[in-house]
């Protein structure tokens, strides 16, 4: 690994950890394009970068949160039901979802096919996208937070898969990705605290490549913000349809190169 790899993976991140794609099969299928194999040092890299977006999350959104306070609460009540669920299939999370490439394809097509059907419904008037985050209910918030649990798929998409569900009880599409920002922060730090718990014995031995890990996580942080300010500008004047169609061509390309 060198730097050019540092500054694709992060950018790779910065770039997929808030849009609704699915950052983990974006980094996998990355690296495997890149030739990278999965040493014990890449696995803590691919968690290192994460705090970059974290960061982002952290500097764009601490004014709103301290205005909205009483979503803390409601925050609170999503992260457990994923800590706990993320927690009980951490094993077969890392030794068998992260090394399935068709799971990986499936999850990032159905999800895709998902978008779209939504956004038919939406369309049609079915469902009315009219609600705010201020009416988000503690019951509401720990059904997000086990939807979110089924990120721990890779291609699922830990943000997709949570505006997906907040959209069809009827919040706005800037509210749902916005809520998702905020969720991520402490159920990315958890997964990562855990990830490097894990991994304890790597932290003294990567000292050396510690040029590698910051690039990543600059270029990480870079990234996520700009791409976060954009989404939700994105998100007021159009829908999830082109991300839709994205993860089912995304599927079927990768059919073809794995």
């Amino acid at each position: 690994m060198n730097i050019f790899h540092s500054i694709v993976l992060g950018l790779i991140e910065g770039l997929t950890e808030f849009l609704p794609i699915s950052s983990t099969a974006h980094l996998i299928i990355t690296a495997k394009l890149l030739h990278l194999s999965q040493t014990d040092f890449m696995k803590f890299f691919e968690v290192f970068i994460q705090s970059g977006a974290i960061l982002a999350v952290v500097l764009l959104y601490s004014q709103y949160l301290l205005k909205h306070k009483a979503l803390i609460k409601q925050i609170i009540f999503s992260f457990i039901p994923t800590a706990v669920i993320g927690l009980f299939l951490y094993k077969m999370i890392k030794n068998i979802f992260f090394s399935s490439n068709m799971l990986i394809i499936d999850a990032i097509f159905v999800v895709g096919l998902l978008f779209i059907i939504l956004e038919y419904f939406i369309s049609k008037k079915k469902i009315i996208l009219k609600h705010s985050l201020s009416s988000l209910t503690p019951l509401q918030a720990v059904l997000t937070g086990l939807m979110q649990a089924l990120a721990v798929i890779p291609g699922v998409s830990r943000s997709g898969i949570v505006m997906f569900y907040l959209m069809g009880q009827g919040y706005k599409r800037d509210e749902a990705a916005t809520y998702s920002f905020l969720l991520a922060v402490p159920t990315i730090l958890a997964a990562s605290a855990y990830d490097l718990f894990k991994m304890r014995s790597l932290i003294g031995s990567s000292v050396q490549y510690l040029p590698l890990l910051l690039v990543g996580f600059i270029t990480s942080f870079i990234v996520a913000y700009v791409v976060m300010k954009w989404f939700i500008g994105y998100l007021k004047q159009n829908s999830l349809f082109a991300f839709g169609i994205y993860r089912i061509a995304l599927a079927i390309i990768l059919l073809f190169v794995f």
